[in-house]
């Protein structure tokens, strides 16, 4: 591509100026979209961090559309991804007059299954309540009008609607091509226009879903393409932990049960006693979850393989449920050509089957001996280990397996003549790249960091009080709201309150209420838990004074310009739960290396963390206020000029005179 045809098109008198009211050309967006073009045509992996206000989206966009090549956008969230496809790339096809055809696409767990859908009307007993009776009336006319099926365009049922898990199907007990409703399907049809597409919008947890069963051998999910962007691609290396790996709960085998006997009753009647079949695999079930109770006294209430209280009383309890199902296993396979109920049934009962044995392989010590042998022969190690865990709620437990890294199953994806684009604004730990790199097994990407267009030292301050005691002082949340509640008076906007733990959310929240109402400062008080993530930034918007409290969903994917955001309070840094298993996993065999686990994982992964969390505050050139870091060995600790140094260049402070004297003339200067 003529490097003078982005600069024509970036320019102030360009087509896209003409087609987007304020825009003004920004050298970092140009200069962005050159290497970006560069990257599709060496073909190589380009990772970009982009400032905020940067203009990533069109920098990536404009060369993806004039490259002429078929491309596939990756988006953090189903969020950005459904804005990507209806607001974004409809602006920029018409401003270029291009005739770029997009398609749009999710994981099956979007679209409405019109063999599910035709089940749960059949039965009855499957509603749970009067307002589920009124939302599968509209799920029904849905499917009959929609075009797509996403549930995301049905707005008289909320996307996280229970009712929603009985009326799509999964990977275990989709039909395939055995369905009756094969040719109305919504998942086959958004895969057709997704193969005919120039363009495919699709989130990190789809294209992760891709990346593990391209490992089983399956590669009919997500088409060819010879360039991936991946926006918000700090993201990737936990969504790839996530998809790499498998999980199995006990709410999944009660379900098998229930569907076991449900279809061999309705199908097979005479085959066998299916009511007894079911109870057998329930009982099983319940017996693996009784054998994990004492999970439920630990911390996080998670246990390793390795560290499992009751570990005979386990194996024993998971070898014979999984001996029931070989048994159920056999008996579906007899029968399950009758009906598609069965051969759903058994689809889902041999898959919980193999990732049930799979989850119980290698032994203890087998495991541990293997490892071990791969480190001291240079070979694969990590790459090769997977993490198991067991996890207890109120809900159930769940077996969780991951693996220890991702970098070689990620990394050996990437064919030689596809382009990859990573791009965030936190992808870099003080311009040092090493660590996404090394998490994603990218050591040959080229890197490039492009500062943000924005006057942080004139539009915000960051606030470290120098008051405070440490985050483990026993009264450390009452003195951080003190300090918070005169800054909360002043403040005219809105104040968002990120917290490190979902337990400090409910403590900060209740302390916040008492202090304001003592004070006399009335505030329209939102708390993580309350309701919908969406619905309280709604809310959160719509006050423009409202004090938001929220935990990990929070720090990042939050836009909120202008007065209705003017403070974000950060309790504690960002450093990572020591009871994730995952984590653990990976800091001790850091230590068996010898290295050293908190400059290789903890720091890196805090800082990441706390840049997402301060980009909340400054969202435009407009935007204005305090970041206050309440953790005061961001400045105390050696360490800490490492976490500081990564955030924007904000004016600086440690006294609270400054930033009310901040506020004040801020207030001046927009009165």
């Amino acid at each position: 591509m003529l490097l003078q045809e982005l600069d024509a098109i970036f320019a102030e008198d360009g087509p896209i100026a003409a087609a987007l009211p304020g825009y003004h050309a920004r050298q970092a967006q140009l200069e962005l979209a050159r290497a970006i073009d560069q990257a599709i045509t060496d073909g190589s992996t380009l990772i970009a961090e982009a400032g905020t206000g940067t203009g990533k989206t069109w920098a990536y966009l404009v060369p993806a559309f004039l490259s002429g090549v078929k491309v596939l956008v990756s988006t953090g969230t189903r969020t950005l991804q459904d804005q990507l496809f209806r607001r974004d790339l409809p602006r920029l096809r018409n401003a270029l007059a291009l005739p770029v055809t997009t398609a749009l696409l999710k994981g099956r767990g979007n679209y409405v299954c019109h063999y599910h859908l035709e089940r749960l009307q059949g039965d009855d007993r499957a509603l749970k309540s009067r307002a589920e009776i009124g939302q599968l009336r509209h799920i029904q006319v849905f499917a009959q009008q929609s075009r797509t099926g996403d549930k995301a365009e049905l707005a008289e049922v909320p996307e996280e609607a229970d009712i929603w898990n009985r009326v799509v199907s999964t990977r275990d007990n989709c039909l395939g091509q055995d369905c009756p409703n094969v040719r109305d399907c919504f998942v086959l049809k958004a895969r057709r226009e997704a193969q005919e597409a120039d363009i495919v919008v699709v989130n990190h947890a789809l294209f992760m879903a891709d990346l593990a069963l391209r490992e089983e051998g399956i590669t009919d999910l997500l088409p060819e393409v010879q360039l991936v962007v991946f926006d918000e691609a700090h993201q990737l290396p936990d969504v790839a932990t996530r998809f790499l790996g498998s999980s199995v709960s006990s709410h999944q085998l009660i379900d098998l049960a229930r569907q076991v006997e449900a279809a061999g009753l309705a199908h097979a009647r005479e085959a066998c006693n299916w009511t007894e079949q079911g109870q057998r695999i329930e009982h099983a079930a319940r017996e693996l979850r009784l054998a994990t109770a004492a999970i439920d006294r630990l911390p996080g209430k998670k246990a390793t393989f390795e560290t499992l209280p009751d570990a005979e009383a386990f194996d024993t309890a998971l070898e014979r449920l999984i001996e029931v199902l070989d048994d159920c296993v056999q008996r579906l396979g007899i029968v399950a050509e009758k009906h598609p109920d069965l051969t759903a049934a058994s689809k889902t009962s041999l898959d919980l089957r193999a990732r049930l044995f799979r989850w119980s392989q290698p032994d203890r010590q087998g495991r541990n001996a293997l490892a071990a042998a791969a480190a001291a022969d240079g070979g694969p190690g990590a790459d090769e280990t997977a993490v198991r865990w067991v996890e207890s709620s109120s809900h159930g437990m769940r077996l969780h397996s991951a693996p220890l890294s991702v970098a070689r199953i990620f990394s050996r994806f990437r064919r030689p003549e596809q382009a990859w684009v990573m791009t965030s604004a936190t992808l870099s730990i003080n311009g040092d790249f090493g660590f996404f790199q090394r998490q994603l097994g990218l050591h040959d990407a080229v890197t490039g960091r492009w500062e943000s267009p924005f006057d942080y030292s004139a539009q915000g301050v960051l606030f470290v009080p120098s008051t405070l005691p440490l985050p483990n002082h026993p009264q450390f949340n009452e003195k951080f709201v003190d300090l918070l509640v005169p800054l909360i008076k002043v403040a005219q906007g809105g104040v968002l309150v990120l917290c490190t733990t979902l337990r400090a959310v409910d403590r900060i929240a209740e302390l916040l209420d008492e202090r304001l109402d003592a004070a006399g400062i009335d505030r329209l008080l939102l708390k993580q838990g309350d309701t919908s993530r969406r619905l309280l930034l709604d809310r959160f918007r719509d006050a423009r004074n409202a004090v938001l409290v929220g935990s990990a969903s929070f720090w990042e994917g939050i836009d909120v310009p202008g007065d209705a955001l003017t403070l974000v309070a950060i309790d504690k840094l960002p450093f990572a739960p020591p009871d994730d298993p995952v984590l653990e996993a990976r800091l001790n065999e850091s230590r068996r290396r010898g290295g050293n686990p908190f400059m290789e994982f903890q720091l890196p992964e805090a800082a990441i963390a706390l840049k997402q969390g301060a980009g909340r505050l400054i969202r435009s050139e407009g935007d204005w206020g305090v970041l206050m870091v309440a953790d005061t060995r961001i400045v105390d600790k050696p360490y800490g000029k490492l976490l500081w140094r990564g955030l924007p260049p904000f004016s600086r402070t440690r006294e609270v005179a400054q930033v009310v004297k901040f506020f004040k003339a801020r207030q001046i200067k927009t009165s």
